[in-house]
């Protein structure tokens, strides 16, 4: 038996405010004066001084205030790439993401191209990427997705929705603060906090679990049954909460993987452009015959919140764009061997996977 070495983020801080601290954190990392820092943010904060105001920005630092109205593409991963090597006078220093897990996918995946030759897409699977990545740095904005510690940057290419999955994506630094999560809208919370319940969901109930991945699947569900089902959290602690259950969610599959509802809603991302969380919602809703109790809580917590999904999303595809969006789910293949066993390819065909989109 061989067993995968995986690397983790190799500094974190946490703390209400720690953002403050972002400049002294990152500062001795400046390789010279030419080397600019580039931080990728959520043009949802271009406005927002009381976030943007804190960066600091010295000799060649720039802001890129990105789009997140899609989810993160390998050619926009390519043209960011492109634009950061024109306009620096040398390699830069490092690259800072803020926003939400498509902010620091992109900035995990722009960390690894500069270093690595040719498009992203070429780096799309396990295990590809060469070389090392420069200094790079997630500052979550919204809770859940564990993008923040998770060694994968997903990204859809031309032919798939498909990761960069390596050991040199994870960031070298992570700052984590519950207070830039506090103008994130209801159901947006909701969507992105059941990406993280998913991950438990489908870490714990998956054939890959072992006690790494267990332990903190465990404490990640235990904190989301808090955090959705409690009545009695301040609106400061379930901010916290909602943070450090996001890190435990993304460590949970660090040593398994995620399962049917990842799979499918990878179909519906690549197709329809529907963004990731609110994917995962849409898809989880419809999948009791593989995670009944999941399901049920599932559907317990969005009737405490009052979360109407949208319907009939999948009424009107054709065949041949049905044919699409399972071509791409069923390329996951390590998610249904996790979800169903070494033999998934016997239980789940084609026609089974148009059948549950056929009810979203």
């Amino acid at each position: 038996m061989s067993y995968k070495n995986f690397p983790m983020v190799p500094r974190v801080i946490f703390g209400r405010g720690s953002f403050n601290q972002l400049s002294e954190i990152i500062s001795p990392n400046r390789l010279n004066t030419k080397a600019p820092f580039i931080y990728l943010v959520d043009d949802v904060f271009k406005s927002n001084t009381w976030l943007t105001s804190r960066i600091s920005l010295s000799y060649d630092d720039k802001i890129l205030y990105i789009s997140t109205k899609e989810e993160p593409k390998t050619s926009q991963v390519d043209q960011l790439v492109e634009d950061i090597i024109l306009t620096c006078k040398e390699r830069p220093s490092g690259i800072i993401g803020i926003g939400g897990g498509s902010i620091l996918d992109l900035a995990k995946a722009v960390s690894i191209l500069l270093t690595n030759e040719g498009s992203a897409e070429n780096y799309q699977g396990w295990d590809l990427v060469k070389n090392p990545a420069i200094y790079h740095v997630g500052i979550p904005t919204i809770s859940g997705t564990g993008a923040e510690v998770s060694r994968t940057a997903i990204l859809t290419g031309p032919k798939l929705k498909l990761g960069i999955n390596s050991d040199y994506t994870p960031f070298d630094q992570v700052l984590l603060d519950p207070e830039l999560t506090k103008d994130v809208e209801k159901n947006q919370w909701f969507y992105t906090g059941m990406d993280c319940y998913i991950h438990c969901i489908e870490s714990l109930n998956g054939t890959f679990l072992n006690e790494f991945s267990k332990t903190y699947g465990e404490k990640a569900f235990d904190l989301c049954k808090e955090i959705f089902l409690a009545d009695n959290l301040s609106v400061a602690e379930s901010q916290d909460k909602l943070m450090m259950a996001s890190w435990h969610g993304g460590m949970s599959i660090a040593y398994s993987q995620v399962g049917v509802a990842h799979a499918l809603s990878y179909g519906l991302s690549y197709y329809l452009g529907v963004k990731h969380g609110i994917g995962n919602c849409l898809v989880f809703d419809h999948l009791e015959e593989y995670y009944p109790e999941g399901v049920a809580l599932f559907k317990t917590m969005k009737a405490k919140h009052d979360i109407e999904l949208p319907q009939g999303i999948c009424a009107n595809l054709t065949d041949a764009e049905f044919d699409i969006m399972i071509k791409v789910a069923l390329s996951l293949e390590p998610l249904w061997e996790n979800a169903l066993g070494k033999k998934w390819k016997t239980i789940i065909t084609p026609e089974k996977v148009k059948s549950l989109y056929q009810k979203i």
